[in-house]
Protein backbone atom coordinates (compact mmCIF):
# COMPACT_ATOMS: atom_id res chain seq x y z
CA UNK A 1 0.00 0.00 0.00
CA UNK A 2 1.27 3.12 -1.06
CA UNK A 3 1.24 6.24 1.02
CA UNK A 4 1.99 9.94 0.78
CA UNK A 5 1.66 12.32 3.76
CA UNK A 6 2.06 15.82 2.96
CA UNK A 7 2.98 18.50 5.66
CA UNK A 8 4.12 21.82 5.68
CA UNK A 9 1.29 23.82 4.66
CA UNK A 10 -0.35 27.18 6.38
CA UNK A 11 -1.09 30.75 7.01
CA UNK A 12 1.87 33.29 5.50
CA UNK A 13 1.39 36.46 4.47
CA UNK A 14 1.68 37.64 0.56
CA UNK A 15 5.89 37.24 -0.36
CA UNK A 16 6.76 34.67 2.05
CA UNK A 17 7.79 31.56 1.84
CA UNK A 18 6.41 27.77 2.97
CA UNK A 19 8.11 24.70 1.98
CA UNK A 20 6.17 21.90 1.41
CA UNK A 21 7.15 18.16 1.76
CA UNK A 22 5.55 14.62 1.15
CA UNK A 23 6.72 11.38 2.82
CA UNK A 24 6.40 8.75 0.53
CA UNK A 25 6.02 4.54 1.78
CA UNK A 26 5.30 1.71 0.55
CA UNK A 27 6.31 1.81 -2.58
CA UNK A 28 9.76 2.37 -4.39
CA UNK A 29 10.59 5.66 -4.33
CA UNK A 30 12.70 6.51 -6.73
CA UNK A 31 11.17 4.83 -9.26
CA UNK A 32 8.13 7.25 -9.24
CA UNK A 33 7.58 10.48 -10.83
CA UNK A 34 6.47 12.58 -8.39
CA UNK A 35 3.73 15.46 -9.04
CA UNK A 36 2.26 18.63 -6.85
CA UNK A 37 -1.02 19.58 -7.38
CA UNK A 38 -3.36 22.10 -6.09
CA UNK A 39 -7.15 22.98 -5.55
CA UNK A 40 -8.63 25.69 -4.54
CA UNK A 41 -12.22 26.25 -3.67
CA UNK A 42 -14.79 25.73 -6.55
CA UNK A 43 -11.78 24.81 -8.41
CA UNK A 44 -10.65 22.20 -10.54
CA UNK A 45 -7.24 20.25 -9.59
CA UNK A 46 -4.39 22.40 -11.22
CA UNK A 47 -0.89 21.20 -12.01
CA UNK A 48 2.15 22.76 -10.44
CA UNK A 49 4.94 21.08 -11.00
CA UNK A 50 6.50 17.50 -11.40
CA UNK A 51 9.90 15.97 -11.14
CA UNK A 52 11.67 12.91 -12.98
CA UNK A 53 13.01 9.82 -11.17
CA UNK A 54 16.65 11.03 -10.80
CA UNK A 55 15.66 14.67 -9.97
CA UNK A 56 14.63 15.51 -13.61
CA UNK A 57 13.41 16.42 -15.79
CA UNK A 58 11.42 19.81 -13.76
CA UNK A 59 8.06 21.05 -15.06
CA UNK A 60 6.66 23.77 -13.44
CA UNK A 61 3.29 25.73 -14.02
CA UNK A 62 3.67 29.28 -15.62
CA UNK A 63 1.75 30.36 -12.76
CA UNK A 64 4.60 29.26 -10.42
CA UNK A 65 7.91 29.52 -12.46
CA UNK A 66 10.50 31.30 -11.01
CA UNK A 67 8.52 31.32 -7.66
CA UNK A 68 8.42 27.94 -6.77
CA UNK A 69 10.97 25.05 -6.72
CA UNK A 70 10.69 20.61 -6.59
CA UNK A 71 13.02 18.68 -5.49
CA UNK A 72 13.26 14.94 -3.92
CA UNK A 73 15.55 13.13 -1.68
CA UNK A 74 15.87 9.54 -2.70
CA UNK A 75 17.31 8.70 0.29
CA UNK A 76 14.11 9.88 2.28
CA UNK A 77 11.51 8.91 0.23
CA UNK A 78 10.67 12.59 0.21
CA UNK A 79 9.45 15.49 -2.72
CA UNK A 80 10.01 19.37 -1.51
CA UNK A 81 7.80 22.05 -3.00
CA UNK A 82 9.81 25.31 -2.03
CA UNK A 83 7.31 28.13 -2.37
CA UNK A 84 8.60 31.87 -2.31
CA UNK A 85 7.30 35.03 -3.31
CA UNK A 86 3.70 33.52 -1.48
CA UNK A 87 0.45 35.48 -3.57
CA UNK A 88 -3.03 35.23 -2.54
CA UNK A 89 -3.98 33.75 -5.24
CA UNK A 90 -2.17 30.55 -4.41
CA UNK A 91 -4.22 30.05 -1.70
CA UNK A 92 -5.34 25.66 -1.87
CA UNK A 93 -4.96 22.71 -0.80
CA UNK A 94 -1.89 21.52 -2.22
CA UNK A 95 -1.44 17.69 -3.19
CA UNK A 96 1.45 15.34 -3.79
CA UNK A 97 1.27 12.75 -6.44
CA UNK A 98 3.13 9.81 -7.54
CA UNK A 99 2.99 7.41 -10.16
CA UNK A 100 5.26 4.62 -12.00
CA UNK A 101 5.00 5.87 -15.46
CA UNK A 102 4.09 8.93 -16.79
CA UNK A 103 4.51 10.49 -20.09
CA UNK A 104 5.70 13.57 -21.08
CA UNK A 105 2.14 15.00 -22.69
CA UNK A 106 0.42 13.70 -19.69
CA UNK A 107 2.64 15.38 -16.78
CA UNK A 108 0.27 18.19 -16.18
CA UNK A 109 -2.94 15.53 -15.94
CA UNK A 110 -4.09 15.37 -12.54
CA UNK A 111 -5.91 11.87 -13.67
CA UNK A 112 -2.65 10.44 -14.50
CA UNK A 113 -1.12 9.98 -11.50
CA UNK A 114 -2.22 6.53 -9.34
CA UNK A 115 -0.94 7.83 -5.66
CA UNK A 116 -2.37 10.99 -3.91
CA UNK A 117 -1.73 12.40 -0.73
CA UNK A 118 -4.48 13.80 1.68
CA UNK A 119 -3.36 17.23 1.08
CA UNK A 120 -1.99 20.35 3.09
CA UNK A 121 -3.73 23.25 2.85
CA UNK A 122 -1.66 26.69 2.16
CA UNK A 123 -3.13 29.99 2.92
CA UNK A 124 -1.54 33.18 1.60
CA UNK A 125 -2.90 36.70 3.14
CA UNK A 126 -2.93 40.11 1.71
Amino acid sequence: QVQLVESGGGLVQAGGSLRLSCVVSGGTFSKYVMGWFRQAPGKEREFVSTIGWSGGPLYYANSVKGRFTISRDNGKNTVYLQMNSLKPEDTAVYYCAADSSVSISRLPMFRAYEYWGQGTQVTVSS
